[in-house]
């Protein structure tokens, strides 16, 4: 509800998190491909009433919107109209940074990237970044930006987790070219928090019970992986959550990380598990259980 989400954000505040991230497409569970979206801006400008200096604020545009030709993707007439949409939903001048939500295979990235600079000229934007955006887009961003005298992109936001490791062979490119990267389902839709149990049900609320869509097939070999990490969070002194957010944040180029909560103690957990630092050998364990993707040259070294 509007008022448990508010009181969940000011309680992350009060725990010291001051990096919030949204969308203007999300509005909860309700929300739906085309839909008009500005739900969730609209009950965070709420929330940051009189706190609006003591976060970093980010949302998104470029997703669709409505039915017309301008509803959609990244021209500057869809891209700058959603921003300022946001920033009126948002109760806020300006948005410190700026991200575009998908690619958009029909619009040139010169050409958004063009209104970005207009956006950021009229200080509506401090930066931007993107988001679901492979290496070599973000390249293409990068070259852009550097011939033409424009915003270079700053933050890359990706799926990704212990799970889910696609991405994993382009961090060292953000690492190289200081392209922070912010990724979400971290906490794969509650699998990596130890509350699903083979041959359990989920918890009524749970992810898995209300939208198992959202949540990857839960395949023995899953639960096979999900129980020998679990050993080595155990191990670790850690929880599940605890051990998956030290994982997550100790890979190259990963600045910060998007989690999603429903309650203050899921918060609490995952500041718990930001303020630890796992050693070497454990990561060097985990790589074993999931390993990440092929590739043919070491793009980093693991710290020592």
């Amino acid at each position: 509800s509007e008022q448990d989400a508010i009181r969940l954000t000011h309680a992350a505040m009060d725990m010291g998190i001051n990096f919030i991230d949204t969308a203007n497409v999300y509005e909860g569970y309700k929300r739906f491909m085309g839909s008009s979206g500005g739900v969730a801006e609209t009950i965070l400008g709420k929330a940051l009433k009189g706190r609006r200096d003591r976060v970093v604020l980010a949302t998104k545009g470029g997703s669709p919107l409505g039915p017309g030709p301008q509803d959609v993707g990244l021209t500057p007439t869809h891209l700058l109209r959603a921003l300022d949409d946001s920033l009126r939903r948002l109760q806020t001048d300006w948005i410190d940074l700026y991200i575009i939500h998908w690619p958009d295979p029909l619009t040139p990235l010169e050409t958004t990237l063009g209104a970005i600079e207009v956006a950021m000229k009229q200080g509506k934007i401090r930066a931007f970044g993107v988001s679901n955006h492979y290496a070599w887009q973000l390249c293409e961003l990068l070259w852009i930006a550097d011939r033409r005298g424009w915003p270079r992109v700053v933050s890359s936001q990706i799926p990704y987790s212990m799970l889910r490791r696609e991405f994993h062979n382009d961090l060292a490119f953000c690492q190289k070219h200081d392209i922070a990267v912010t990724p979400y389902q971290v906490l794969q839709g509650g699998l990596l928090t130890g509350k699903y149990r083979r041959d359990a049900a989920p918890e009524p609320g749970s992810r898995l019970a209300e939208k198992p869509q959202w949540v990857m097939e839960l395949s023995p070999e899953v639960f096979d992986r999900l129980e020998a990490m679990e050993a080595l969070a155990a191990e670790a002194g850690l929880s599940m959550t605890e051990y998956t957010v030290a994982w997550t944040l100790a890979q190259p180029a990963i600045e910060s990380l998007v989690v999603g909560a429903t309650r203050p103690e899921q918060i609490e957990a995952a500041v718990r598990g930001a303020a630890k630092t796992l050693p070497a050998a454990l990561l060097d364990r985990q790589d074993k259980i999931t390993p990440p993707p092929h590739h043919h040259r070491a793009g980093f070294s693991r710290p020592v």
